[in-house]
């Protein structure tokens, strides 16, 4: 038989009501007493029924994750580790949380309020409107990989910039001068700052940047071959590679190994985002890493501070990058 409220007053030796108050609101209640109560509860088993604490507290503690990348899924793998990170936090905060693209989301028939959430973390490229949908209930926003320009919320994003000139700066170390980018076609944030912190870095280094040398491709591997070999194929080609993302490097990896090229002594690859991908190729890929379960943490530790009504030291927090060096480069 579960044990009650009755149960724990008895064990305690205070009122129920003393034992409601321990639960629903603590700072009101001497910390002897709460002690005492507490013991008792850990010794019985007991804890508050959910849906009356949050009556009481006029909270539900439920938060929301959503992923707003096409035809993206929970699994996949950059979210993943966002996730981790994420559902880590929510434990130690005891919040109950809620994983979903953003398409299955629109796609149910309850709304954000009905489903009572209190806060919501928009991973990738969530536009204006989805969050204006969530202010407009309410409901707390952070936003995760992703920026949108006028918007005044609390973002998490790594150092995409950093990390581009690592991979730039360890090219150019490395001897090459004829370097090539291959963009993806992202959220309009991260293709943005990776293309012009590619554009400064090399700048920096005196190197010119020649149009030949700048493709587009899908973030998958069939249209990251595609694009490396017309790259590799030009009469002068590059020496270097540097791919947005490591799905796109892999495939430019196919397309060098296809055509013949030895990696990396003919072409250097360099990815970005230090995904499992990296260690699966021959040679292993030099790639760019992001610290994804920080990223989840540090955004679970934002939505808290909004639902709870506190000040936000730190609007924007930009977390550090390394490069992962490998065989590819």
């Amino acid at each position: 038989m579960n044990p009650t409220i009755r149960d724990v007053s008895k064990l305690s030796g205070v009122s129920t009501a003393t034992v409601s108050r321990t639960f629903f609101y603590p700072e009101r209640v001497k910390k002897a007493t709460r002690e005492k109560v507490l013991e008792a509860a850990r010794v019985l088993n007991y804890s508050p029924n959910a849906i009356a604490r949050a009556m009481a507290l006029q909270r539900t503690d439920k938060i929301a994750f959503l992923i707003c990348k096409a035809h993206s899924s929970i699994l996949d793998e950059f979210y993943a580790g966002i996730c981790e990170g994420i559902m880590k936090e929510s434990n130690a905060y005891d919040y109950q949380l809620l994983i979903s693209t953003e398409e299955d989301w629109i796609a149910a028939t309850n709304s954000a309020k009905r489903k009572q959430i209190e806060g919501v973390i928009l991973g990738g490229n969530a536009k204006a409107e989805r969050v204006l949908e969530f202010q407009n209930q309410n409901i707390h926003v952070v936003m995760v990989n992703n920026r949108i320009a006028g918007m005044n919320l609390p973002y998490v994003l790594s150092d995409e910039r950093d990390g581009t000139r690592q991979a730039v700066q360890h090219l150019v170390e490395r001897g090459h001068q004829k370097i090539a980018m291959i963009a993806g076609r992202f959220s309009p944030y991260i293709c943005s700052e990776r293309y012009n912190a590619f554009l400064d870095a090399m700048n920096e280094h005196g190197l010119k940047v020649e149009s030949r040398y700048i493709r587009m491709s899908d973030p998958n591997i069939e249209s990251a071959v595609e694009v490396a070999t017309a790259l590799l194929r030009q009469k002068d080609p590059p020496t270097a590679i540097f791919g947005a993302n490591d799905v796109i490097a892999v495939g430019a990896i196919k397309a060098a190994l296809r055509l013949g090229l030895r990696i990396p002594r003919d072409v250097a690859i360099v990815g970005y985002d230090d995904s499992s991908i990296c260690c699966t190729t021959e040679p292993e890929l030099t790639s760019v890493h992001i610290d994804r379960m920080r990223m989840g943490q540090i955004c679970v530790q934002k939505l808290q501070a909004l639902m709870r009504g506190e000040e936000i030291p730190e609007q924007v927090t930009v977390l550090p990058t390394w490069l992962n060096v490998r065989g590819s480069s």
